[in-house]
């Protein structure tokens, strides 16, 4: 994306679809809270359920932007290790987001509601399709 205003960005996401990752597995009802700190860094409170009675999980994370489009994003869940977080798609209205990492192994379509109308995300998938992310390996949470 050309640029992403951070301090809207900011707020209650919640995944609509993902690619399979082996830290979410069996997660569902997920919702990632990104909070604006001072130093112009990104507090990440990313939450699903799992289970049967379900559990709450939770996992902390700090991002800051890469460039000053603030497109480009490292996320650290814990020391050394950080990621990619790339906002490659955005609604102008902040409705929706679609993230993902420059080697394509990674890959969300985030929403402000927990879902989408059906005609919008069957456009999200193309345009995902179209940035080289594979729409067939696209789970729901």
């Amino acid at each position: 994306m050309p640029e992403v205003d951070l301090a809207r960005y900011m707020g209650r996401w919640h995944e609509i679809v993902r690619y399979p990752q082996y830290f979410e597995r069996g997660c569902r009802d997920v919702t990632a809270d990104y909070s604006l700190r001072p130093d112009g860094r990104v507090d990440v409170l990313n939450t699903c359920r799992k289970g049967e009675p379900a559990v709450v999980k939770t996992a902390r994370a700090v991002g800051w932007s890469v460039e000053p489009s603030n497109s480009r994003l490292k996320v650290r869940f814990f020391w050394p290790f950080s990621g990619d977080y790339w906002v490659v798609g955005l609604d102008p209205g902040y409705r929706w987001a679609m993230v993902g990492s420059p080697q394509r192994d990674y890959f969300w379509i985030l929403a402000r509601e927990p879902r989408l109308e059906p005609g919008l995300e069957q456009a999200l998938f193309e345009k995902a399709r179209g940035l080289g992310y594979d729409p067939a390996r696209f789970e729901r949470p």
